[in-house]
C-alpha cells in the first residue's frame, strides 16, 4: 500500500502520488510554481529532483539560493538532485521511454529505501522539441507514468512551455497527465484518458500509420 502524503501546488493542499503537466508562458511564471513546491519538499523529509536543460543548471542554482535553499548541503546529502535532460531523457542523444520509465522507477525505490517520505519531481519537458530519434515515444512514456505513480509516494510535474510546443502536441500531452497547472493555478484534468485505454489506443494509431 502506498504512503499517502501531502504536498501543496500552487497554493491547493494535494496528496501524492499524483502526475501533473505544468503548462507555462515564461521562466517566471514556472519558477512562482516549482520554487515553493521544492522548498516545501527540502523542508520536508522529501526527496527532491528536478531535470531540465544542463545550460540552465547555473541559473537554476542561483535561483533556488535566492530563495533561501542552501544548494550545496541539499546536494552533498542527495536530498535534492538537479540532473541534465541530456544525461537522463535524452541519454546518448536519443529518447528511450523504457530506460526512461526504469531510470524512475529505480529512483522511486531508492528513495524509499533511503528513508524519504515521498519523492517529488519537476522535468522541464524541452528536450521534447529537438525532434531527437525516439522522441515520437513521448506519449506513451507519459501514459505509463499514470501506471508507476501509484505504487509509490511520488508527485511528478511535466514542464511545458506553451509558446514553443505546438496546440496538437500539447492537446496530446494533456491526454496523459490527470492534473493539469495553467495561468498559476492547479485543476482536475478533464481531458485526461486511463493509461490503458490510451497505450491501446496509441498502439492502434501506430498500427495504422505503418499500415
Amino acid at each position: 500500500m502506498t504512503k499517502e502524503t501531502s504536498f501543496t501546488v500552487c497554493g491547493e493542499p494535494l496528496t501524492a502520488p499524483m502526475h501533473i503537466c505544468g503548462f507555462f508562458d515564461s521562466r517566471e511564471q514556472q519558477y512562482e510554481v516549482i520554487i515553493p513546491y521544492i522548498m516545501e519538499g527540502l523542508k520536508a523529509n522529501d526527496k527532491v529532483i528536478n531535470i531540465l536543460e544542463g545550460n540552465r543548471h547555473g541559473e537554476h542554482c542561483r535561483c533556488l539560493a535566492d530563495n533561501g535553499i542552501s544548494i550545496a548541503e541539499k546536494l552533498s546529502t542527495g536530498q535534492l538532485e538537479v540532473l541534465a535532460s541530456e544525461n537522463s531523457y535524452i541519454k546518448d542523444g536519443e529518447f528511450a521511454a523504457e530506460k526512461m520509465y526504469k531510470m524512475l522507477e529505480q529512483t522511486l525505490l531508492s528513495a524509499s529505501r533511503a528513508g524519504y517520505d515521498s519523492v517529488r519531481a519537476c522535468g522541464d519537458m524541452v528536450w521534447a522539441l529537438k525532434n531527437l530519434p525516439g522522441t515520437e515515444e513521448l506519449l506513451e512514456y507519459e501514459a505509463r507514468l499514470n501506471l508507476l505513480t501509484p505504487q509509490h509516494s511520488v508527485s511528478l510535474i511535466c514542464m511545458y512551455d506553451i509558446s514553443s510546443f505546438s496546440q496538437s502536441a500539447l492537446t496530446d500531452i494533456l491526454l496523459t497527465h490527470p492534473y493539469v497547472i495553467k495561468d498559476g493555478k492547479i485543476s482536475k484534468n478533464p481531458h485526461y484518458v486511463e493509461p490503458l485505454e490510451l497505450l491501446s489506443s496509441l498502439t492502434s494509431r501506430t498500427g495504422a500509420l505503418k499500415s
